[in-house]
């Protein structure tokens, strides 16, 4: 696992993948299902790994989590930057950071909820966890309730964040004002479009922002890869082409539930076996699995 500081060229270098936790039946961690989903993902040229939200790291028991922190460091390539999250309760987030100690990762996520928080107490968090953990945080920036661009800016300025993940969805991302005020107060090169495919070409050639996460790159990682690759070199009609891909399998995702449309896409496209999904969230109707091993297939056909 690679634990130097985080660096703009880390930001760019790959698209920063989302996955999904694979779980064996009885719930505990699969470790050799969640080293073959990595592998399937290093093979297709994704160097960073965020363990977040598609992992259902809102619901892990925190008595699990030193374990799911040693798992990922024994099963990750020493060349692959790997991000954990905490949260999204402050005392979680508290007790985490103490277990954060003890491993090498350079940054980590806080989980953003709206209940019960306020952008100031927000902003507070992110002080105690950086203070108690040793580590910058991740600021993910969900909903513009959740923190003011200026709070965030303070953070910035206050050397406290690793990088920003950007992810309000407007209904047209061309037209964001929270975006547009964000990268005036904070160097777009600690910005990253955390929305997927859908909207990253707009958030990288209109504002400015660095690069882009995405769940679906779990499916397709060299498509994703190809993607940046493409909007890196300024070549928008092969990115907009390769987009166009994910558009199916997003789709369902936007319509059914982000996360576990991907948890089950990822073992219905065979990549790897995901297991039972954590509560409080439930499985899908039969009916939806069709729809969505149809798409996560003829995702993963252009992949190959």
């Amino acid at each position: 696992m690679k634990t130097t500081p985080v660096t703009f060229e880390d930001l760019q270098s790959s698209v920063i993948a989302v996955p999904p936790l694979c779980r064996n039946k009885d719930l505990s961690l699969a470790k050799s299902q969640n080293s073959r989903l990595i592998k399937h993902m290093y093979k297709g040229g994704i160097r960073t790994l965020l363990y977040g939200g598609n992992a259902n790291l809102y619901n892990i028991a925190p008595s699990e989590y030193h374990a799911l922190l040693k798992m990922l460091v024994d099963i990750s390539p020493d060349d692959m930057w790997v991000v954990p999250s905490v949260g999204p309760m402050y005392g979680t987030a508290m007790d985490q950071a103490k277990i954060l100690r003890e491993f090498a990762f350079p940054t980590a996520m806080l989980l953003p909820t709206l209940f019960p928080s306020k952008p100031a107490g927000v902003a507070t968090a992110i002080r105690h966890f950086v203070e108690k953990s040793g580590i910058k945080a991740v600021l993910y920036i969900k909903d513009g309730a959740y923190i003011t661009p200026e709070l965030a800016a303070e953070l910035v300025n206050d050397g406290l964040i690793s990088w920003i993940k950007y992810a309000i969805v407007e209904p047209d991302p061309k037209k964001d004002p929270y975006l547009k005020k964000l990268i005036k107060l904070v160097d777009p090169k600690m910005i990253v479009s955390g929305i997927g495919e859908q909207p990253a070409i707009i958030h990288l050639r209109d504002f400015g922002v660095t690069g882009f996460t995405a769940g679906c790159v779990c499916i397709a990682p060299s498509r994703s890869t190809a993607m940046l690759q493409a909007i890196l070199r300024k070549d928008w009609d092969t990115a907009e082409k390769i987009r166009a891909e994910f558009v199916a399998l997003e789709d369902l995702r936007n319509a059914h539930s982000p996360i576990l449309v991907l948890h089950h896409a990822v073992e219905l496209a065979g990549v790897a076996q995901t297991g039972p999904v954590l509560p409080l969230l439930t499985e899908l109707p039969s009916n939806l699995l069709t729809k969505i091993e149809k798409a996560a297939k003829a995702l993963l056909a252009k992949n190959d």
